[in-house]
């Protein structure tokens, strides 16, 4: 059983303290108590996020999204006991309570501690030309270009391991000799590489079409060009438990309109908002699907993932949407790239 002390939240806490628990350590919940240490509830990750596609701010309180009833388990409750209740609850972790609902500490599935191995696969598209990095690419394909002391391609393949998925699928076009040459098999890594060759422009899901064979568990897809550090593991619980055939990565994005915005009735003018902000979530390049989706891809020709997502929509399919609120970077342009360089170092560990 582990101490729970650091995962304790009162009930008049943020969003932003549970925010603040969840990421600091390996387990995935933060516990609500009251004052007489009695559990009132959970948060976890899955809720917050939830929340915040809601509307909801990290500023907001915690009651507004709590599990009142969370699953728990007794003090005297057996081993084994646990353990089946969390398979048959698909959690990480149950909270113990003595007989007056008093938290006494809260039990993980050992297997949970450290990343599963997972036979999901993972297709990376880095088979662009990267023009806009010009004239970076123009020896080297954008995959290849280091950010840190790694190449962008090398961090994405590393996180994916650390989260337990190692059967990597590169989709790759432009300069692919080097790509291969540097990465190989993946053994350095830790990770199976497998290698599909687009002799054409095929767009962001197009070269899936090449894969149907491959590809039974869901899967991930991402651009190569993003640097992240969400958890793929939390991504895709998230796509299995809300059963749907595809999950797309989503990121708040915001501007102001830096004059007053004058909102008219005909006419007549009705009211004046001085610089108004708006705000939008923007696609992230990071996708789940399962593989019922490939049945829509045509065969051997262009096709972007906003086509595909249109028609899973227009057939009424479970399309689900995963808030990233990590860092995420798309380093499309030479500017982000310096960003990316700038940033590094405060989102990712050297060691890594």
């Amino acid at each position: 059983m582990k101490i729970v002390e650091k995962i304790k939240l009162n009930p008049n806490a943020t969003i932003k303290d549970a925010l603040q628990i969840i990421d600091s350590g390996s387990m995935k919940i933060a516990l609500v108590l009251d004052e007489k240490n009695k559990l009132l509830g959970t948060v976890s990750d899955g809720d917050i996020r939830r929340a915040l596609l809601n509307g909801l701010t990290i500023t907001d309180p915690i009651s507004t999204i709590i599990q009142n009833n969370p699953v728990v388990c007794n003090n005297n409750d057996s081993k084994e006991t646990i353990l089946k209740i969390a398979l048959e609850k698909k959690i990480y972790q149950i909270p113990i309570v003595d007989s007056n609902g008093a938290l006494i500490g809260i039990s993980e599935i050992d297997e949970l501690l450290s990343p599963t191995e997972h036979n999901n696969k993972v297709v990376l598209m880095v088979g662009g030309l990267g023009s806009r990095l010009r004239p970076l690419t123009d020896n080297i394909p954008k995959p290849l270009l280091e950010v840190g002391n790694k190449p962008i391609l090398e961090i994405i393949i590393s996180n994916f391991a650390k989260c337990g998925f190692k059967k990597i699928i590169l989709c790759v076009n432009y300069k692919s000799k080097m790509i291969e040459d540097y990465f190989g098999t993946g053994e350095y890594l830790g990770v199976e590489i497998q290698y599909v060759h687009e002799t054409k422009r095929m767009g962001t899901a197009g070269g899936l079409s090449l894969l149907k064979e491959e590809l039974n568990d869901p899967f991930f897809v991402m651009n190569g060009d993003l640097l992240t550090n969400i958890n793929f593991e939390h991504m895709l619980n998230y796509h299995i438990e809300n059963k749907s055939i595809a999950t797309i990565g989503v990121k708040e994005y915001d501007f102001q309109v830096p004059y007053g915005v004058v909102q008219m009735q005909e006419q007549r003018v009705m009211k004046i908002v001085e610089k108004p902000m708006h705000k939008f979530f923007i696609s992230a390049g990071i996708y789940i699907l399962n593989s019922q989706a490939l049945e829509i891809i045509p065969c051997d020709t262009f096709y972007d993932m906003p086509s595909l997502f249109e028609a899973l929509l227009s057939q009424n399919k479970v399309v689900s949407s995963f808030p990233i609120r990590e860092y995420w970077m798309d380093i499309g342009k030479i500017s982000d790239y310096e960003q990316a360089n700038d940033e590094y170092s405060n989102y990712f560990k050297e060691s890594e």
